[in-house]
């Protein structure tokens, strides 16, 4: 599966989980402490509204400030589901995996970055699921791509305070629990009484 197909269905998965959120459920704790599920879902869409201006060419200093603060509105739901449409096509431009982006860290080839937004939807869709009491399955095939691609970034995320530290799991657990507990959540994570 290329790249561009992996980005694809980590986002519609991603949406997906989004839908499924109940009304009452958007105050409900995740497996990230500092976030209920509006604030992890405002994290990821925060996100996706940077990838079409910085596929784009622009930098950080350009776009400015204009993604803080509240990007869901009245209407999350809508605002996941817009976004994500104005994301994939900004990634499915042609030529768009070519160029490089601007990110904070530095000048970084696109599709690097994609692979990071990619690993953005899985585990916070994760993160989501669990916290919702939805399916927590993800596409094993967008896992195994992302567990790739993560092993050898591993180290400098960790250095980088760019996740938690990584968890140890259970003997036999399968390639998502490895890479969720990578990411440093417990794959057995559940919802506080």
């Amino acid at each position: 599966m290329d790249l561009l197909e992996t980005y694809r269905r980590s986002l519609a998965e991603f949406v997906d989980r989004v839908e499924q959120v109940a009304p009452g459920q958007w105050s409900d704790p995740t497996p990230c402490p500092d976030w209920d599920v509006r604030a992890l879902v405002n994290h990821v869409v925060t996100e996706d509204r940077w990838t079409a201006p910085l596929l784009a060419g622009r930098t950080v200093e350009e776009v400015g400030d204009r993604f803080e603060g509240d990007q869901l509105g009245d209407d999350p739901v809508g605002a996941v589901r817009q976004v994500a449409s104005q994301a994939e096509v900004a990634a499915s431009h042609p030529g768009a995996l070519d160029t490089t982006v601007h990110l904070t860290a530095g000048e970084t080839p696109a599709g690097e970055y994609l692979n990071q937004l990619v690993a953005e939807h899985l585990v916070h869709g994760w993160d989501l699921a669990v916290a919702i009491g939805a399916d927590p399955r993800l596409d094993g095939d967008v896992v195994a791509a992302c567990t790739r691609w993560f092993e050898a970034r591993v180290a400098d995320y960790r250095s980088g305070d760019l996740v938690r530290p990584g968890l140890d799991v259970r003997a036999g657990a399968d390639r998502q629990d490895r890479l969720i507990a990578a990411f440093g959540r417990d794959p057995d994570w559940t919802p506080p009484a």
